[in-house]
């Protein structure tokens, strides 16, 4: 099911605003808009590991769509979106860690704290291990994001390809069923829930100089100094969960690697696989959760 078509208005992007952010600390970085393509993250895969005739493409770039034909989540999942209803951009980046670990948690604290900076005892957007980013709400939570992390290399250098996907304006339920979001039966939210006034071009402005920052960051010193940013918007803590091999328990926060810990009748486990899906049980409910 195709989703209606909005009336078209230009959209102003700031990307020489961000590249002058961003260029200093970052050399050679670009920026692109395109009006659509069929995902950000296999664009600059594809730009990465090159193609018959053509060398791969390493520079650091950032790439955004104003809609995407066939974007991708974890798992799998597809993300489409109607134009100017999300914001969907993909960072590539060179980046060497010594461990990979809690990469995507980094990226949501980012994303997360530039957005919503840290005031609040409660803040309205949390972080769902490992990937989503959710919105607290009158009628509860609802997804507002997510993030898809790949790499690739060439001639010795890694890269990193960060996709995320953020809704700007809140979908009804059979919208956001087509759109392909992972949290139905519960319709998703948008960021104009938290700022009626923000839109993608000023969430990107927000969003992008400070991802840069936190992934470098993230290269020289791991998730450590990114795990008290996460565990104050941690969604899952304290929450009975069901993991994917129909395992359930008590989510008590991440671990200094960015793995989950979960209390389990067998005893205290660490869940770091990134194809292991986690979700928060139903209150009163001994067995069903909502997919995510």
């Amino acid at each position: 099911m195709a989703l209606p078509p909005l009336p078209f208005t230009p959209i102003r992007w700031p990307a020489e605003a961000i590249w002058e952010a961003v260029e200093p600390a970052l050399p050679g970085f670009t920026v692109e808009v395109l009006p659509e393509i069929d995902s950000t993250n296999s664009e600059l895969m594809r730009r990465v590991k090159g193609l018959p005739g053509r060398p791969p493409q390493l520079d650091p770039v950032l790439l955004v769509a104003e809609q995407q034909s066939a974007g991708r989540g974890r798992l799998g999942r597809n993300w489409q979106s109607r134009r100017g209803d999300s914001l969907m951009f993909s960072l590539g980046m060179p980046l060497e860690p010594a461990d990979w670990s809690g990469l995507s948690l980094a990226v949501g604290v980012s994303v997360a704290d530039s957005l919503e900076p840290l005031q609040a005892a409660r803040p309205r957007i949390g972080l769902k291990w490992p990937n989503d980013l959710w919105l607290r709400t009158a009628q509860g939570e609802r997804k507002l994001g997510g993030i898809l992390i790949e790499t690739a290399s060439w001639g010795g250098l890694r890269c990193v390809v960060i996709g995320v996907g953020i809704n700007i304006r809140a979908l009804p339920l059979p919208l956001a069923e087509a759109a392909g979001q992972t949290l139905a039966p519960v319709a998703a939210s948008g960021l104009q829930e938290l700022d009626a006034g923000l839109d993608a071009p000023g969430a990107l402005l927000r969003i992008v100089p400070a991802l840069v920052q936190a992934v470098q960051a993230f290269g020289h010193f791991g998730f450590g100094p990114f795990q008290a940013r996460f565990a104050a918007r941690d969604v899952l803590a304290g929450r009975a969960v069901q993991m994917s091999d129909g395992t359930r328990g008590t989510a008590h926060g991440v671990a200094d690697n960015g793995g989950l810990l979960v209390l389990t009748a067998g005893g205290m486990v660490q869940v770091t696989s990134s194809e292991v899906s986690v979700r928060p049980m139903a209150a009163g409910s001994a067995g069903s959760a909502p997919p995510c």
